[in-house]
């Protein structure tokens, strides 16, 4: 890393991954960047507010002003006025996780949530994270609703990850990736069951307006001995209902609005795997 703020940015993104905090000699360390560059870079966050650090050990943490930031963000594009109650009616229906991930630009992340377990197991991730496009049911639902050639060159981009960090049934190769990719065209949704994590199991549709390309993906996910197989089958016109209300109403948001615009221009002719 070279410049200041692309030193800067990599600073924030490592701290966003470790929320007990990072001594600052582990900070070069892994970004590469003489120490003395890292202590005036976190100085100056400091002073501005989005990093502290702790009194015990001298580690360095963020702040709560991204997280607010990007709530304020959140709620002024409208996604969350126009997605979170028929969010909470899909997970009311279900008893699951019901997640909402928005494509911006090559990346697919989830933005919105609704839990339906009242008891027992729950599935809880972190919003704000990047969808992993080779092993999750919301990844594949977006590369499903591409071109071959456009959904193996994000992929490729993104790559695969370690094998250790995902499920025993991820896939190994682009190839299998792209099977279950179209296997998902061809029923309208995808579907994964200790792919992303184990014990995991999840069901996603694209959410999209006409020949349009997706804009975003709706997502059940649940514990695998309870969210069966035959669970998520039996849940998927459901899901493909609230997906179809989400598109229509999507209009409201800036937002979806300006992705759905942008995402249908660069790729005209594509065919979607779901059109409402």
């Amino acid at each position: 890393m070279n410049g200041v703020l692309e030193r800067t940015l990599g600073v924030l993104e490592l701290l966003s991954r470790h929320g007990d905090g990072l001594e600052l000699a582990v900070i070069a360390d892994q970004l590469d960047i003489p120490r003395s560059a890292v202590h005036r870079l976190l100085n100056d966050l400091v002073r501005c507010g989005y990093v502290r650090q702790t009194r015990n050990h001298g580690d360095y943490m963020l702040t709560t002003k991204l997280v607010s930031m990007g709530l304020s963000y959140l709620s002024n594009t409208g996604i969350v006025d126009i997605a979170q109650p028929l969010l909470n009616h899909l997970a009311e229906i279900s008893g699951e996780l019901v997640r909402l991930s928005v494509v911006d630009g090559e990346r697919l992340t989830w933005v919105a949530r609704a839990q339906g377990a009242r008891q027992g197991l729950r599935y809880d991730p972190d919003m704000g994270s990047d969808a992993r496009l080779s092993c999750s049911s919301s990844g594949w639902a977006w590369l499903s609703s591409m071109k071959d050639d456009e959904a193996m060159g994000l992929l490729a981009k993104q790559g695969l990850g370690a094998v250790e960090d995902f499920g025993p049934n991820a896939p190994t190769s682009l190839q299998a990736v792209m099977t279950q990719v179209q296997q998902a065209r061809e029923r309208g949704y995808a579907v994964t069951v200790d792919t992303y994590s184990l014990g995991l199991s999840a069901i996603s549709a694209p959410v999209c307006l006409g020949g349009q390309s997706a804009m975003g993906v709706l997502t059940l996910a649940g514990p695998t001995v309870r969210f069966t197989q035959e669970r998520m089958l039996a849940l998927a016109s459901e899901l493909l209902s609230v997906a179809a209300q989400l598109a229509a109403t999507s209009g409201a948001s800036p937002f979806f609005a300006q992705t759905s615009a942008a995402s249908n221009g660069a790729s005209a002719g594509r065919k979607p795997i779901y059109a409402p």
